[in-house]
Order: structure tokens, then C-alpha cells, then sequence
């Protein structure tokens, strides 16, 4: 296991996921480094998805005991934990998944950057039935390049991470302004400097 994190964390990218030979893909596919995606991207994920990845070490503790006390069913997994469920293991419900999600977690915290775990997620990542990867989910949904992505953009193909069989893209809807605002504000305050660059 820490070999094959080592492997996609410095050496090779991932070239294909357990999700998308399963799925195939309607639009094709191609690696965009982190330097090559609007910057307001990267945060419309975290915004979206983990608003706190700057300040966990893989496992949002804060947001698991929250989700515990009020006996909801939603999920608290971190971008790192749903990066290792994307890469190394498959979709779906079951206790061998996760405790193997539990095990890849922290050894990519402790082998990648921040900045990494947000390349390899929304490289992998799927934004639409056969849409993986931001490279194809902006020429899909914009007809544009992950460099040349606005903030409203950018926060539609995040809004449709939770759901993307069933979500769309919508730039002016509730989830997206929504996701807009928590970019900017995780900007404002700091919570985008462990994966900005100066």
C-alpha cells in the first residue's frame, strides 16, 4: 500500500481508477497539473467538498463527532479520504472498503501535498455520467480549459461533486453562489495556504 502511494505521489499519475474502468467515459480524458487549474477551482472543491483540509491531517475529527451527535446519515469524509477511495479502492458501501480507506488516508497525508491531493482528486474525480477529471469537465460543461475557468464556473462543477449521476452544472444555482462564497471566504482567511502558490 504505501508503495502504490508513493508511486502516484511522486513518481507516476494515476492512469486510470477501479470507478472509471467500471464506468468508461464519454469524454476524453487528460492529466492537468494543479499549476495548469484556475486557482479558484482548487477552492471551490475544498470549499465544497472539506472546508477544513488545511487544518486536518486526513480525518476531519470536528465534522465526525458533529455528524455522530446529531445521528445523521450524511457522510464527513475529507477530500484525502474520497482521493484514496478514487485511486486505490472502488465505490460503494461496505466495512472492507473503509477500513481500507482508513489505512490509505494517512499515509497520503503523510506522503503527499496538500497541493497533490487536490491534483490527483479533481483529475480522478467525476462531474457528470462519464465526465472524469476537470480536463474534461470543463471542455464538457464550458467548452473551456481548467486554466480559463471562471469562479461561477468553477463553483458549478463543484456543486455537482456530492451527486455527479445526478447534479448539473448550474452557475447561477443556490449550491453554486453557495460554493462561490466559501472559496472567497477560505481565500480571505487563510484556509487555501496549505495548496495555494504565491
Amino acid at each position: 500500500m504505501l508503495a502504490l502511494v508513493v508511486l502516484f505521489g511522486w513518481i507516476l499519475n494515476p492512469p486510470t481508477t477501479w470507478t472509471i474502468l467500471a464506468e468508461g467515459t464519454s469524454v476524453k480524458r487528460q492529466w492537468t497539473r494543479a499549476d495548469d487549474i484556475a486557482p479558484v477551482m482548487l477552492r471551490s472543491v475544498v470549499a465544497a467538498e472539506d472546508s477544513n483540509f488545511c487544518l486536518h491531517w486526513g480525518f476531519d475529527m470536528t465534522e465526525i463527532r458533529r455528524v455522530i451527535a446529531r445521528g445523521e446519515r450524511r457522510g464527513a469524509s475529507t477530500l484525502t479520504q474520497q482521493t484514496a477511495k478514487n485511486v486505490y479502492l472502488w465505490q460503494g458501501r461496505s466495512w472492507a472498503r473503509k477500513a481500507l480507506e482508513t489505512l490509505y488516508t494517512p499515509m497520503i497525508e503523510a506522503a503527499w501535498s496538500k497541493r497533490r491531493i487536490l491534483e490527483v482528486y479533481l483529475n480522478v474525480a467525476e462531474f457528470g455520467p462519464g465526465v472524469f477529471g476537470i480536463h474534461a469537465a470543463a471542455a464538457h460543461h464550458f467548452g473551456t480549459t481548467p486554466d480559463a475557468l471562471s469562479a461561477r464556473q468553477a463553483a458549478a462543477l463543484a456543486s455537482v461533486l456530492p451527486g455527479p449521476k445526478t447534479r448539473s452544472a448550474q452557475t447561477g444555482s443556490r449550491r453554486a453562489r453557495a460554493i462561490a462564497d466559501g472559496a472567497a471566504t477560505i481565500r480571505r482567511d487563510g484556509r487555501a495556504a496549505c495548496f495555494e502558490r504565491d
